[in-house]
């Protein structure tokens, strides 16, 4: 079986949080509601959109909530059309990803981007070709369902022993609980250390150059 490491997007490969918030606030602006704020956003970031939302705002209805996630996109939209979009890759990323590959691993993405944020932010940063499998929301369950995951293993031929998640989320260390792999959270995410502990992780690095380590064998 090939190792599989799988990584998070949105605070794990790049932190996307200033387009990301002010997408949502827009979003709940065009509805005459008040915006949630950044605190609020970070907090679901990881999940699927119309998740997100219920999170946000659950006393909304369906219909309410249907909305918001439509205006999310179309703020996103604009500001990607307008070059407003900023996700930088975190420092270290892109030697890390280089390492991994180095020394064997099969790499993937797991995100709640849609198809199409993902493979525009991995041209962006010139690393569409270093990942196997990518899985996103538009085609899987929210996070922390299974899905995403075990998608990735059939298409990158690894097993629960052999895959580790990586991620910034109390969602993403759920998921490979959920899946049955191991869950390494990453420091400079969205949410505290101690979620991560709590929600499954097997550890939780510093910094990117500390993954490579943790994933091989104690």
């Amino acid at each position: 079986m090939n190792r599989l490491a799988l990584f998070d997007c949105d605070g794990t490969l790049v932190d996307s949080q200033h387009t990301i918030c002010t997408a949502m606030d827009d979003a709940f602006i065009a509805s005459r509601l008040d915006p949630p704020g950044r605190a609020a956003t970070l907090r679901i970031v990881g999940l699927s959109i119309y998740e997100a939302i219920q999170a946000l705002l659950p006393e909304g209805d369906d219909a309410l909530h249907r909305q918001l996630a439509q205006d999310y996109k179309a703020a996103f939209h604009r500001m990607r059309g307008n070059g407003q979009v900023d996700e930088p890759l975190y420092a270290g990323i892109a030697e890390t990803i280089d390492a991994l590959e180095t020394a064997g691993w099969t790499l993937g993405v797991a995100t709640g981007k849609s198809d199409r944020g993902l493979a525009l932010c991995l041209a962006h940063h010139g690393l569409t070709d270093k990942f196997v499998t990518l899985q996103t929301a538009s085609r899987h369950p929210s996070k922390p369902h299974p899905a995403m995951i075990e998608a990735a293993m059939a298409e990158a031929g690894a097993s629960p022993a052999t895959t580790v998640m990586i991620g910034d989320t109390s969602f993403d260390m759920a998921m490979a609980v959920a899946a049955g792999t191991r869950a390494l959270g990453v420091a400079w995410g969205y949410h505290p250390v101690e979620e991560l502990h709590h929600a499954g992780a097997d550890a939780v690095v510093a910094h990117p150059r500390e993954i490579p380590a943790a994933l091989e064998p104690a």
